[in-house]
């Protein structure tokens, strides 16, 4: 039985699903996702000369299992550059794209056939020379003169490409004559035997899953898909297809389809346009400054920036704290992103005496009953309680702080995240509150991530109190 290849393109693709560009934390989640699902490739976008993108596909790199694709294009310098960002992971690959029909060469390249051909092998010859897998994609494959492309095929393979992927750009085709072309071009291509053959298949016509069937029919070794619908087959179809037609075809994956439905949801989810999160509490913000990360090369201006980005109006002095705090986190990371921005923030910025301290506090919560909190303060020595009946533990909680200061402070923002693993993991709470225009933040650490969000209310409350009196 065949072993049908399948290379995701979410990553690529998943700009135009948003309409709109993916934040730092968005693009690891997704390459997590598909690396949990077991495919056989993650292709990356291609690398611009931003630090965010190569922060972005270093990191994805340093922490994938499966083989990650970072396409170079036939014209421009970004080759090495490309090259430095992916050759941490543990099977890096190349691709070359390059357009092949008459019209698409002159117009995005302004090249002839033969130039076309001398660039071609030139530039997998340099693609070869860093990376041990090099792929040559043919752009709009399905509307050239089928002679030039056997020769294109035919110089790639021969510079040193170990696998060539035929795509069907327009999405042109019926499923017999896909197959029909696919067969064609191995007939013309004798050097295809000795290399993986994949396609790709725009599904402008809605038939690309069976455009797909037909290629793999007629000698495919793999397809190019994407695990959400982005004009390209997606991954599954390609379950469902081998489910229903692999006996026959004699074909399978290597996909993790009992894991597919759910993990697909939660992309489609992440990629809804213009998606509003939301916490337990109301309309809070969740998330990343889009696009933002910082190392340990960036200068205190860059990073105050992003602080008040964030909300933060701070002094001299706590901005120079900031920094110190930051350059020592920033020594053992590749990145620092907003979230542990925020932390270092909470924890180092605008320090002061506590007015409000925590003696106790009962948390009653299920699911049959409604959250109800029940918690005791410490003020100079004063014992105040308050009572609160909420949407959740944690929001009951707040409002039984609330009736005890007898105020309502706009939360700006709340975190929760794991600071260690295992089930005695610690949890570690960022609550940001707006008074007077500001904001103010305040961090808690707990095994008890309950607890945690309640030291982190009191430490931003403290802070509001001390800056009032």
């Amino acid at each position: 039985m065949k072993t049908i290849k399948l290379i995701d393109m979410t990553l690529k693709e998943a700009p135009a699903v948003r309409g709109g560009a993916l934040s730092f934390k968005e693009k690891l989640e997704i390459a997590r996702t598909l690396d949990r699902l077991k495919v056989d490739a993650i292709e990356l976008p291609p690398i611009t000369s931003s630090k965010a993108d190569h922060l972005a596909a270093k990191t994805i790199a340093s922490m994938v299992n499966a083989a990650l694709s970072a396409e170079v294009s036939i014209a421009g310098d970004e080759l090495e550059a490309t090259w430095e960002s992916v050759r941490g992971a543990r099977h890096p690959q190349l691709n070359l794209s390059a357009p092949v029909s008459p019209v698409q060469m002159e117009y995005t390249c302004n090249k002839k056939a033969p130039a076309m051909l001398e660039a071609i092998s030139e530039r997998v010859k340099q693609a070869r020379f860093h990376c041990e897998t090099v792929e040559f994609s043919a752009v709009d494959a399905t509307r050239a003169e089928l002679e030039f492309l056997c020769s294109a095929v035919a110089a790639a393979i021969e510079a040193g490409a170990s696998r060539v992927t035929l795509c069907d750009t327009a999405g042109v085709l019926l499923p017999n004559e896909f197959g029909a072309f696919v067969s064609a071009v191995k007939a013309g291509v004798p050097a295809l035997e000795g290399v993986e053959l994949y396609v790709q298949i725009s599904d402008a016509m809605s038939m690309a899953a069976a455009c797909a069937a037909a290629a793999i029919a007629a000698g495919a070794d793999g397809v190019k898909c994407a695990a959400v619908a982005a004009g390209w087959p997606t991954l599954e179809q390609m379950a469902k297809l081998t489910q229903v037609k692999g006996v026959d075809m004699d074909i399978a994956i290597a996909l993790r389809t009992t894991e597919l439905t759910r993990a697909v949801g939660q992309l489609n989810w992440m990629l809804q346009p213009q998606k509003e999160e939301e916490s337990p509490l109301g309309n809070v913000a969740i998330g990343d400054v889009a696009g933002v990360c910082l190392d340990a090369n960036d200068e205190i201006g860059e990073v105050i920036k992003v602080v008040r980005q964030l909300g933060y109006d701070l002094s001299e002095e706590d901005n120079a704290k900031v920094y110190e705090s930051f350059r020592r986190v920033a020594a053992k990371k590749h990145f620092v992103g907003t979230r542990e921005l925020d932390a270092i923030v909470a924890s180092t910025a605008l320090q002061v005496p506590s007015t409000y301290h925590i003696e106790n506090y009962v948390i009653n919560s299920g699911n049959v009953i409604t959250a109800t909190a029940n918690i005791l303060l410490d003020r100079n020595g004063e014992k105040l309680r308050g009572v609160g009946v909420g949407d959740g533990p944690i929001d009951a909680a707040f409002l039984a702080i609330e009736q005890i200061i007898g105020h309502h402070y706009e939360l700006d923002d709340f975190q929760i995240q794991t600071v260690t693993e295992g089930r005695d993991a610690m949890g570690s709470a960022l609550v940001k509150l707006r008074a007077g225009g500001r904001v103010y933040s305040g961090n808690g650490i707990s095994t008890d991530i309950i607890g945690a969000s309640i030291r982190a209310y009191i430490s931003a409350l403290n802070k509001i109190v001390y800056e009032e009196n």
